[in-house]
């Protein structure tokens, strides 16, 4: 009996041994961090910026590869279906809790174990700068004026944040989503093409997205979904203002394939914070008009989780769910 009760403490002392020898390793290799969206955008922007910060706080190379498609699923389900070591990271959006209510994928929200919210932005509402528009109002008589399928609205996939946010507005005033064509893209950066290039008439994405083409002159913001003005952007009325009850934004974060082991959640996460906590981050976000939002593990989970519900409705709203 002390015989057996010696060797089961001994194999538990090696075993604890081990496991901090392995803990204490990671990460030993590059990692990646999979963007569901186009280069350019502001998912990919922010995307590089922490992936060149972790590099820094990690010792080990960061990659970004972008992998679009789907609406988000290609990217999303690349990360949730690699390998839990730590070594594959995603900048998830709110495309996880929206997805699967389409059919896209089977994948959810729950796919995903989480490290840390870093981001959550309104949607704007966006026209060519020598539109006839100067307003949300003038924008939205014009649509009520015009037939069906005038209209020709983009800002990235096809049930994607900046697809809902049209269809709440729309729908918050009384006007068929279906009224107007959405033009499904990558992401922000190739549906600002589109809008430059006279392909179509409006977007809706972030206005950090298209800060360039806006500070350019190239792009006029009609108004913002937000409750309130932005300080990036005091400017731009938000669309409360202009008497349309509705706001609508997206958020992104890093999140793992369900099943990484918590001591690795916890190290990516101590070092994501303190990038956040930082001054150069502040600077990056702030430039770029990106809305900061940190939320730890289990908080940024519960946010999601909220979420999947939250959008089911608007989906049911804009015909895309089974």
């Amino acid at each position: 009996m002390k015989k057996s009760l010696t060797f089961m403490l001994i194999a538990a002392l090696l075993i604890g041994i081990f496991t901090v020898g392995v803990q204490a390793k990671y990460p030993e290799k590059a990692l990646t961090i999979i963007c569901p969206w186009s280069p350019g955008g502001g998912t990919d922007r922010l995307a590089r910026f922490i992936a060149q910060q972790l590099e820094e706080e990690l010792g080990q190379p960061v990659t970004v590869t972008n992998k679009t498609g789907g609406g988000g699923a290609v990217g999303h389900g690349a990360g949730a279906y690699s390998a839990p070591n730590g070594y594959t990271v995603t900048l998830v959006t709110l495309e996880i809790a929206t997805m699967h209510w389409m059919g896209l994928t089977p994948l959810n929200y729950d796919n995903f174990d989480y490290v840390i919210q870093l981001n959550q932005d309104p949607a704007g509402l966006m026209v060519k700068g020598d539109a006839e528009w100067d307003s949300a109002n003038d924008l939205i008589e014009a649509i009520k004026n015009s037939p069906a399928g005038e209209f020709n609205f983009s800002g990235s996939g096809a049930g994607t944040i900046w697809d809902l946010s049209r269809v709440g507005m729309l729908n918050s005033i009384g006007i068929s989503p279906q009224k107007v064509k959405w033009i499904p893209t990558g992401g922000a950066a190739p549906s600002i093409t589109e809008l430059l290039g006279g392909h179509v008439d409006v977007i809706t994405c972030s206005l950090a997205e298209a800060s360039s083409q806006i500070e350019a002159g190239n792009i006029k913001a009609l108004a913002i979904m937000a409750d309130e003005r932005s300080g990036s952007y005091p400017d731009v009325p938000t669309l409360k203002e202009q008497g349309i009850n509705w706001s609508s934004g997206t958020w992104r974060g890093l999140a793992v394939p369900k099943g990484t082991p918590p001591y690795i959640i916890e190290i990516l996460y101590q070092a994501a914070k303190k990038i956040a906590e930082s001054d150069q981050y502040q600077e990056f976000m702030n430039n770029t008009g990106f809305g900061i939002q940190i939320r730890d593990s289990k908080e940024f989970y519960d946010f999601v989780k909220a979420q999947d519900s939250i959008w089911k409705e608007v989906l049911t709203i804009g015909g895309y769910t089974n």
